[in-house]
């Protein structure tokens, strides 16, 4: 099975995080951030991934640390319960709607860390979180997890529905690029690695 736990401290945040690529999409999810939680949880439920998710930080500052090393954490538990890709579909995509809202994701397992995010520049808060953590918390996953991914807001209005699709799309898309193509046996990739 690929897992992964990854704990991980700073004088801002705690955060203990844990994976199965190959899950159901269980989770467990205590972050202090209610709308963070509710990412998180579907996250898990759409990419299939199991997630068990302790945090805290210092909320009493912003969520901005919490969220983006959430992010961070995640990244790194997918680049370690990856481990050397062999097998792996490598990439994946996706287009989901969300009543007004429409998002694309597209991912590649690449190995490089490069991140491509839209999010028609809209600001403003879902109850007390800002929606422009969405991007850092997509930021973060994708840098720590050395990984290439454009995900986009095509069209929307509604921030809440934006953000839940933002988040769909990438955990489809994740779902399937981190899926494993039986007929392949080596790292997709005509260098032989990732």
């Amino acid at each position: 099975m690929r897992k992964a736990t990854i704990k991980r401290e700073t004088k801002e945040t705690q955060i203990e995080l844990s994976i199965n690529l190959d899950g159901t999409g269980k989770h467990n999810i205590d972050t202090p951030i209610g709308f963070l939680s509710h990412m998180l949880e579907s996250f898990s439920y759409h990419s299939m991934i199991d997630l068990e998710v302790v945090a805290s930080g210092d909320i009493h500052v912003s969520h901005h640390h919490t969220v983006e090393d959430v992010g961070i954490v995640l990244g790194m538990a997918v680049k370690e319960a990856l481990g050397d890709k062999k097998g792996i579909k490598r990439f994946g995509y996706s287009i989901i709607p969300m009543d007004e809202a429409l998002c694309m994701c597209s991912i590649d397992l690449s190995g490089r860390p490069l991140i491509f995010y839209d999010d028609m520049g809209l600001r403003g808060k879902i109850t007390e979180f800002d929606f422009e953590l969405m991007g850092e918390f997509f930021k973060g996953f994708t840098l720590s997890a050395g990984i290439t991914m454009h995900l986009k807001a095509l069209s929307g209005h509604n921030l809440h529905h934006i953000a839940e699709c933002l988040t769909k799309s990438f955990a489809i898309a994740l779902k399937e690029a981190v899926s494993l193509d039986p007929r392949r046996t080596e790292a997709p990739s005509t260098k032989g690695v990732l």
